[in-house]
């Protein structure tokens, strides 16, 4: 009853809003990515309106706007060719990591905000171009995860003092892999690619616990970075890892990133130890022992608020001034360009074998 009833006032918040004021001006940069049918789902709702979607697959684009009822003059061959007819407030990237440059690259000049998604890039190097255009044409850069609009990731980082502090955390995200779960071809000819991902599980879903344990810390920065992968299904993905393990070490905390193409199913969540206590969060809830002299807990953790429950809602408020942005927030631009250097410390770590020490 109580999911019906957060539902219904979600929906009344909405139109509630859409009767308030113009809806959000997005268009969308490429379709490949998978994570567009969230966006795709979202114009029917009010707040949101797509003018304009560049995808050079035309049978992609043609299945996906016939399957949402979106109108085919939405559709533009490059992005280029968009952005000459149509005036976004910002666009969204759902084409391959190694792409999310040149959208940048397109839309800063322009002042068009951008949101991607994770991670950032495939390369640090491509990260310091991009930061660099958000920063010289002043634009918000965001990163969406999914993780990020957990309501109980933000219930563990609340109860971190409690627990006194962080001493250890334990990230697990990934799944059966993407052809295992059935993703469509398009998704998969670069989610497979060294080149076009920046590599495999290690990127897909190792980013999840770099995004959360950079947030977790405050923004700090590893001390070191260690990594191994493995080919566990060679015959199925021969060109990237499909397993990876991550360790962070910080001066007084240490964590350890599980990042999988082989789990039996389909999870996101994380372990958060404490000198006290723990923390345990998935997409429900969590589960917490304050103090090794009480009782374990379970708690169900509701949805966040407009418009912190959602990233288009989240992207539209930060470009109107309506909420503020800072460092550390989980989209946030300085978060995820120390993703990015995670990521790309792991790999090195990985193809060397050895420890990379951050200075």
């Amino acid at each position: 009853m109580r999911f019906l009833f957060t539902g219904y006032l979600f929906m009344i918040t909405l139109l509630s809003i859409s009767q308030t004021k113009k809806p959000f001006r997005i268009a969308i940069d490429g379709l490949t990515h998978t994570h567009v049918h969230g966006l795709l789902g979202r114009a029917k709702d009010g707040d949101i309106e797509i003018v304009g979607i560049a995808e050079k697959n035309r049978e992609l684009a043609e299945r996906y706007l016939k399957q949402y009822g979106l109108s085919l003059t939405l559709l533009y061959p490059s992005l280029s060719k968009m952005l000459e007819t149509v005036k976004p407030e910002a666009v969204a990237a759902f084409n391959s990591i190694y792409e999310h440059l040149s959208t940048v690259q397109a839309c800063a000049p322009k002042g068009i905000h951008v949101m991607v998604e994770k991670p950032l890039a495939v390369s640090f190097a491509h990260a310091k171009e991009m930061e660099a255009l958000a920063s010289k044409h002043h634009i918000f850069l965001l990163t969406n995860y999914e993780t990020t609009w957990y309501g109980s990731n933000y219930k563990a980082y609340d109860l971190l003092d409690s627990l006194g502090g962080i001493r250890k955390v334990v990230v697990h995200d990934g799944h059966q892999g993407p052809k295992e779960i059935g993703v469509n071809k398009e998704f998969l000819e670069w989610l497979t690619d060294p080149v076009m991902n920046g590599g495999g599980a290690l990127t897909d879903f190792g980013c999840y616990g770099a995004n959360l344990m950079t947030w977790l810390m405050k923004g700090e920065r590893p001390a070191s970075v260690f990594a191994v992968t493995q080919q566990l299904k060679p015959e199925v993905y021969p060109k990237v890892d499909d397993e990876a393990t991550i360790v962070l070490t910080y001066p007084k905390a240490q964590a350890i990133i599980q990042a999988s193409w082989n789990w039996p199913y389909n999870r996101k969540d994380m372990e958060v130890y404490g000198q006290r206590g723990y923390v345990i969060a998935d997409r429900k809830g969590i589960k917490i022992k304050p103090s090794s002299t009480e009782a374990e807990m379970v708690k169900v953790v509701p949805s966040r608020e407009y418009p912190y429950h959602d990233p288009f809602a989240y992207l539209a408020a930060a470009v109107r001034g309506e909420i503020k942005v800072a460092d550390n927030d989980l989209s946030a631009l300085k978060n995820n360009m120390i993703v990015v250097e995670i990521l790309e410390a792991a790999k090195q770590s990985a193809r060397t074998g050895r420890k990379i020490e951050f200075k």
